[in-house]
């Protein structure tokens, strides 16, 4: 499972794809993770500050509120925030 809810936070686990043209969803990777792809380089750090803004924008949740559970330095990360309408709408879709 690419995602779990451990009462009103979720973790998510992202396959990252940096250096494309614009920051979107890709679909699933497989069964357990989710891929977005990211428009920021993986240099210095400009991609997880991008997938940070991406997913802050996408299911309303304050950046500072997003954190990284696991695999800050990886392609396959996991990153913990806040259960938000928007992610709950997100996995009802993403599930069909």
């Amino acid at each position: 499972m690419f995602y779990e809810i451990d009462g009103e936070r979720a973790k998510l686990r992202i396959k990252a794809q940096p250096g494309a043209s614009r920051s979107e969803f890709a679909g699933c990777y497989g069964d357990d993770a989710v891929k977005i792809r990211i428009a920021a380089a993986a240099v210095e750090g400009a991609a997880n500050k991008e997938l940070v803004k991406f997913l802050s924008k996408a299911f309303k949740v304050p950046k500072s509120e997003i954190r990284f559970a696991s695999g800050e330095t990886s392609k396959v990360k996991v990153l913990e925030f806040p259960v938000t309408e928007r992610f709950q709408k997100f996995l009802a879709e993403i599930k069909r």
